[in-house]
């Protein structure tokens, strides 16, 4: 039923997955709904609920970017390499995205991200034929 995967991490553990992407970059795109509801920041309340959203999508986004680049650099291997040639391009584009996220309150970006994420999402599950 399940694979053996071998890892070359820090410490082979063997033990990759995508689902805390996936969360990270849904709650990215949850605190951009919620800023974008807040309308005028008009009172210490608001400010407070401002503060707090940009901070976890902040921390979410770089959570996206740092589970990529464990899959980048501990997971893919060259083998990966030669069945997805646009492997080292989709990690790379998710990443930036992920940055476009913390750059912007932008619900077009943060669709971008989950959009982005599900793509390597699904190399890494072909990964695993």
């Amino acid at each position: 039923m399940f694979k053996e995967v071998e890892a070359h991490c820090d410490l082979p553990c063997g033990i990759y997955e995508t689902d805390t992407m996936r969360h990270a970059a849904a709650t990215v795109q949850r605190m951009i709904e919620k800023l974008l509801a807040l309308g005028e920041i008009d009172s210490i309340e608001k400010h407070n609920t401002f503060v707090r959203a940009v901070h976890i999508k902040e921390k979410h986004a770089q959570i996206v970017k740092d589970q990529l680049y464990l899959l980048w650099s501990d997971y893919f291997k060259p083998e990966h390499l030669e069945r997805f040639p646009d492997l080292h391009e989709t990690i790379w584009q998710a990443a930036k995205q992920a940055g476009k996220t913390k750059q912007t309150v932008s619900m077009e970006e943060a669709e971008a991200l989950n959009a982005a994420v599900h793509k390597v999402v699904h190399l890494f599950a072909d990964s695993q034929k």
